[in-house]
């Protein structure tokens, strides 16, 4: 059996920490709970939302439905041989856990996502990314449960469709699976990734004489902490929108009226604009509305300082929008899921 919540305030459960209400919640410590909840009649004709973190979310308003909080456990050596190990990871393990404990066993690829919230479900839907790194770069599988046939499936990279905070998760398949598990192929023999964003000045900061997993985990926390709002302090869900893909012309356009504008490319030919700076230049970084606003270090973070709407929040993002399409002829598109 499991506890039902019913008409309960979802702010611990949100990292922004919106203040609304949920008509039923529950939690899942293993996959039969999950079945169980599922089958329940009284759930039939609601939507069912499953949180890990709740950390790349915003509540707009009240949810008339059920929210299923995964709390699956277990980390777990599948395979292994001279140069690469299998690690499974349960989807309610916490990411930045999971990778500090991949760290201290000097399995390397997941370095550069440390610090990153929410849990190891979320990381394959989204295809976390950071300083260079992906989650697909180490993905091996994943283990999902079907909502409608309650059996476990496998999906390979290829099932997953991964693209820049993409899966077929957040698309097609929508609300049709709960990722249960996580398989990554992580190295004995690490390749060091340290040439993105500031990562190599923060090493020589800190007087870093000897390269490891663990010095570039360091670097990447010390930046991270020192540019992202910490949720327990701040409502924030981290970066709200996503660096853009523009085309050639989009490119030579910007940089023909701002030199300084941030773009890398891409193996297709197109172009990625950094959303940030985009934002800081149209003025709002540091913008602040009565209790919620743009972060005052980091343009990419919307933040709440306290009792703000989700709705709020959502219509400055929209303003922000609106914004960049105009100044910039360019489309934000937001990486926080909108509820």
């Amino acid at each position: 059996m499991f506890t039902l919540h019913e008409n309960i305030s979802l702010k611990p459960y949100n990292t922004f920490g919106i203040d609304v209400r949920g008509r039923y919640l529950t939690e899942a410590g293993n996959v039969d709970a999950f079945s169980e909840i599922l089958e329940d009649r009284r759930f039939a004709a609601l939507p069912i939302m499953v949180l890990g973190g709740g950390s790349n979310v915003l509540f707009t308003g009240d949810y008339n439905g059920l929210i299923v909080l995964n709390r699956l456990k277990g980390i777990e050596v599948v395979r292994e041989d001279a140069e690469q190990v299998l690690v499974r990871a349960a989807a309610g393990e916490v990411w930045h856990e999971f990778v500090m404990w991949c760290i201290e066993k000097n399995y390397a690829g997941l370095e550069n996502l440390s610090l990153i919230p929410g849990c190891v479900g979320a990381a394959p839907m989204q295809n976390i990314g950071a300083y260079g790194v992906e989650m697909k770069d180490c993905f091996h599988e994943l283990e999902a449960l079907n909502t409608e046939t309650f059996t476990i499936e496998k999906f390979s990279a290829s099932d997953c469709r991964f693209g820049y905070r993409e899966s077929v998760f957040k698309r097609e398949l929508k609300g049709q699976y709960i990722i249960t598990a996580v398989t990554f192929r992580l190295s004995k023999s690490p390749v060091f990734h340290t040439t993105y964003g500031a990562i190599q000045q923060e090493l020589e900061k800190m007087q870093v004489e000897k390269l490891s997993i663990r010095a570039i985990s360091n670097a990447v926390i010390s930046i991270r902490q020192s540019k992202l709002p910490d949720p327990i302090v701040l409502g924030n869900a981290g970066s709200f929108f996503k660096n853009p893909e523009i085309t050639p012309a989009q490119k030579e356009s910007l940089l023909s009226a701002y030199p300084d504008a941030v773009v890398y490319p891409l193996p297709n030919g197109n172009f990625k604009a950094a959303a940030g700076w985009l934002i800081e230049k149209a003025g709002w970084k540091g913008k602040r509305i009565e209790n919620y606003g743009v972060h005052t270090l980091q343009a990419l973070v919307l933040v709440n300082y306290g009792g703000a709407s989700g709705t709020e929040i959502w219509t400055l993002s929209q303003h922000i929008v609106d914004d960049i399409q105009n100044r910039f002829g360019i489309s934000l598109e937001r990486e926080v899921n909108i509820v």
